[in-house]
C-alpha cells in the first residue's frame, strides 16, 4: 500500500504553507507601517535579525539544547515509571486502591506548585529542573497508561492466564503491546506538557535555556528575543512531536 501523499494532501499542504506567508506578510506589514509599536509586537524581519545575531553568538543552540535536554530526562524518567505501574493499577483492584489516595493528591497540583520544594530539595541545578518535568509529567502519563490497559478485553487475559502465564507474562505480552497504541497517543501529549513544566522551571530558576532567555528578553524590554523563545519554543516542540510520531509508525508497523 503506498504511503505516498494524494494530490488533495499536497494542495491542503501549500494552502497552510500559503496561509502562513500570508499571516506573516501582514504582520510585517502592520509593524513597518506603525500601527504596532515594536516595543509591544516585534515584526518578524526584527525577529529572525535576532535569531541570527544569538546563532553567530552560539547561544540560540545552546539554549534550545538546554530546554531539550531537561525536557527529555524527565519525560522518559516519568515514562518508565508510569508505564509499568499504570498498567498494574489499570489491572489491580487492590493495587488501585492502595495507590488511588495519592494520585487523588497529586493530580490537582500545577508543576509550578512543586517549584519552592524542588529548590530546597536539589538547588537550582539541572535535578532540579528534571523534577519538575517529572512531577509535571508523571500523573498524566499514568493516567494514560491506566486508562489503556483497563480498555483491554479480559478475555484476553484470562485465555492467557489458562495458558498458564503467570502475572509478569500477561503484563509483557498482552497487556503492554495491548495498550501501547494508546500509550503512545498519550505520550505525544504528556512531550507537549513537559515542554510546559520546563518553561515554568526555567523562568524561575536557570541560567540557560528557553524560559530563561524569554524572561532575560522581558528584563531588558527586548521584546524580539522573547518572541523568538516562543517561536523556539513552538518549533521544539513540533520537532520533537515529529520524532515520536516516527517511532510511533516504526513501532507500530503491524497497524498499517
Amino acid at each position: 500500500m503506498s504511503t505516498r501523499p494524494s494530490s488533495r494532501e499536497t494542495r491542503l499542504l501549500w494552502v497552510s504553507v500559503f496561509s502562513l506567508l500570508c499571516f506573516l506578510l501582514l504582520w510585517e506589514g502592520l509593524c513597518r507601517a506603525g500601527a504596532v509599536d515594536p516595543i509591544f509586537l516585534p515584526a518578524p524581519s526584527q525577529v529572525l535579525a535576532r535569531a541570527l545575531s544569538m546563532s553567530d553568538q552560539g547561544t540560540l543552540f545552546y539554549n534550545v539544547l538546554a530546554s531539550t535536554r531537561r525536557v527529555m530526562v524527565g519525560f522518559l524518567a516519568a515514562v518508565i515509571v508510569a508505564i509499568p505501574l499504570g498498567i498494574l493499577l489499570g489491572t489491580s483492584r487492590v493495587a488501585r486502591a492502595v495507590f488511588d489516595p495519592i494520585i487523588s493528591f497529586l493530580r490537582p497540583l500545577p508543576s509550578m506548585s512543586w517549584i519552592p520544594l524542588s529548590l530546597l530539595w536539589f538547588g537550582i541545578t539541572e535535578t532540579q529542573k528534571y523534577s519538575i518535568v517529572f512531577m509535571g509529567s508523571f500523573v498524566p502519563a499514568l493516567l494514560y497508561v491506566m486508562e489503556a490497559s483497563r480498555s483491554i478485553d479480559p478475555v484476553l487475559v484470562r485465555a492467557a492466564r489458562n495458558l498458564g502465564a503467570n502475572r509478569w507474562q500477561v503484563m509483557r505480552e498482552v497487556l503492554f503491546p495491548g495498550c501501547l497504541p494508546q500509550i503512545l497517543s498519550g505520550m505525544k501529549i504528556i512531550l507537549g506538557l513537559s515542554w510546559t513544566c520546563v518553561i515554568s522551571a526555567e523562568l524561575v530558576a536557570s541560567k540557560e535555556g528557553l524560559g530563561f532567555m524569554i524572561m532575560n528578553g522581558k528584563e531588558f524590554f527586548q521584546t524580539d528575543t522573547v518572541v523568538l523563545g516562543m517561536v523556539l519554543i513552538s518549533f521544539t516542540v513540533l520537532v520533537t512531536d515529529l520524532c515520536l510520531r516516527l517511532l510511533e509508525r516504526w513501532v507500530l508497523a503491524w497497524q498499517r
